[in-house]
């Protein structure tokens, strides 16, 4: 991976400061960099817009600060200010425990609860396998069809085609087309400190999961686990099992799925607004065709975490409003707004009814 001298900056602090779970998430593509003029400190965000072809409004930081603990209320102060002075709010995604004290009873803030996260240290995965049999079951099942994982290098991944064509058949069975952000699709061009494990069946790659650093926490989050079309039943779960192996074996006392979208399973901090409350609980309810949220949390779920971390949003002003919300949709659809996103998602969602009315009609 070569980094600019600008992303080695941000590296480095990360690999020294970061705390939040997607802390190294900084380094994915896309994201514009804050550094704070006299301290170790820097914000990675996008600047987003607001409405439907309005101009940027709103930052929306990655994250909260990746500095020292005791300066996280101070830098995001400055941050704040220079938004302020380009024009713009800042909306805090996924902003952390400590980020969220430093705001506490502070007027002219606002929060979101948009989902939740679970976490687990991973000395306790061998005593979760014993307790749940049908893990146990899907673990085997993949292992009795052949699946081997093992960790694969960094160089050999980034270089390996078997890799990239399990993602793009993955990518293939989405609803929604690929999102940026924090959620970057495409790891393995940028895996210098991530570790990758990959399950193999008779020598071809059917799958990978891809670890990336928790540095301060000594922790990691699982950024992805791709299954490509061969892949068998509990190919994730045995590729889950190797990178609980490893991380508990390097001493993790944290590991983490990430963001799992409108999920309820963590308690908020603070009540959504109303409309808040009835458009995610629509979302939820009906958004299926686009995203599973329901399939992805039942997923993480099923692997019993000790908790659920609240992922909150964070907006300096007095109420959550609409179109702080549409501010960081603007910033997960990437280069396309999100109603361009919408549109192609109802495009996919149409091709494959018809696909599937076809095969209907000539069976």
């Amino acid at each position: 991976m070569t980094l600019s001298p600008e992303r080695k900056r941000v590296r480095e602090l990360v690999l020294r400061y970061g705390w939040n779970a997607t802390a190294y998430q900084l380094l994915n593509p896309g994201l514009a960099y804050w550094f704070a003029p006299d301290a170790e400190a820097v914000v990675g965000y996008v600047p987003a817009a607001a409405r439907p072809g309005g101009r940027h409004a709103a930052w929306v930081a990655a994250g909260g600060p990746v500095c020292p603990a005791e300066a996280v209320g101070a830098i995001a102060t400055q941050f704040e200010a220079a938004a302020a002075a380009a024009g713009c709010r800042v909306c805090w995604f996924g902003a952390d425990r400590r980020l969220r004290a430093s705001r506490s009873g502070r007027t002219g803030y606002a929060e979101m609860t948009l989902g939740a996260q679970p976490v687990w240290d991973p000395h306790r995965w061998p005593a979760i396998l014993a307790g749940k049999a049908s893990l146990r079951a899907q673990r085997n099942r993949a292992r009795n069809k052949g699946v081997a994982v093992t960790r694969w290098d960094t160089d050999r991944a980034e270089r390996d085609p078997g890799l990239r064509r399990c993602l793009a058949e993955w990518l293939a069975r989405r609803g929604l087309p690929p999102l940026h952000f924090l959620v970057e699709p495409d790891t393995l061009g940028a895996l210098a400190d991530r570790r990758v494990f990959v399950a193999e069946r008779a020598g071809a790659p059917v799958g990978f999961l891809v670890l990336s650093p928790v540095p301060a926490r000594g922790g990691w989050l699982v950024e992805q686990i791709i299954r490509g079309d061969g892949a068998p039943n509990g190919t994730g779960t045995l590729l889950l099992d190797a990178a609980m192996r490893h991380a508990a074996g390097a001493g993790a006392t944290y590991l983490t799925l990430g963001l799992s979208p409108l999920s309820t399973r963590a308690p908020a901090s603070s009540p959504n607004p109303l409309w808040l409350r009835l458009l995610l609980g629509w979302l939820r309810a009906h958004g299926r065709r686009f995203y599973d949220f329901r399939g992805l949390e039942a997923f993480k779920a099923k692997y019993v975490p000790d908790r659920w971390d609240p992922i909150t949003a964070i907006t300096n002003e007095r109420r959550p409003s609409p179109g702080t919300l549409y501010a960081v949709a603007d910033a997960f659809s990437g280069p396309r707004s999100p109603t361009a996103l919408i549109g192609e998602a109802l495009w996919r969602a149409a091709r494959d009814e018809a696909r599937t009315a076809r095969r209907w009609l000539s069976s």
